[in-house]
């Protein structure tokens, strides 16, 4: 199994509020007015973080442990569901053009599924990550 939930270090700043960074994807840094501001702006640093890395075709680092006043943020269930769709594919060396078959797809729509930008539903990401031989699976947290 694998999750897309990383731990990120929150630090007092120097004018209020926090600085977040994230020592798995250190491209993640942000800063909020509070701590829920600063875990929502987190999550949508790490929706940027996961959108460059797609687009860059560049690998995703497995999470760390969780440490001592950490706290785990993850992106959007869209985005995380991309994120497991476009790691299934490299982890299965299976080229869009077979996906695409495997779906009984045309290979745009499979290239669509895996661009960040494109809004895609669910169950349609799900069936493409089914098709590489994985299940994706989504979890209610607190």
């Amino acid at each position: 199994m694998r999750a897309f939930e990383y731990p990120v270090w929150l630090t007092p700043a120097e004018e209020g509020g926090f600085v977040v960074t994230c020592r798995d994807l250190p491209e993640v840094i942000t800063q909020g007015e509070d701590l829920h501001d600063a875990l929502m702006r987190a999550a949508d640093a790490m929706e940027e973080a996961f959108a460059a890395r797609i687009d860059d075709e560049l690998e995703f680092p497995l999470p760390s442990e969780i440490q001592e006043d950490e706290h785990l943020v993850a992106p959007s269930a869209e985005m995380v569901a991309k994120a497991a769709l476009y790691v299934a594919l490299r982890e299965a060396e299976v080229s869009k053009t077979e996906l695409a078959r495997r779906l009984g797809v045309d290979e745009k729509v499979v290239r669509r599924l895996l661009d960040p930008h494109y809004r895609s539903k669910l169950p349609r990401l799900a069936e493409a990550v089914q098709a590489l031989g994985r299940r994706l699976r989504i979890e209610l947290a607190a």
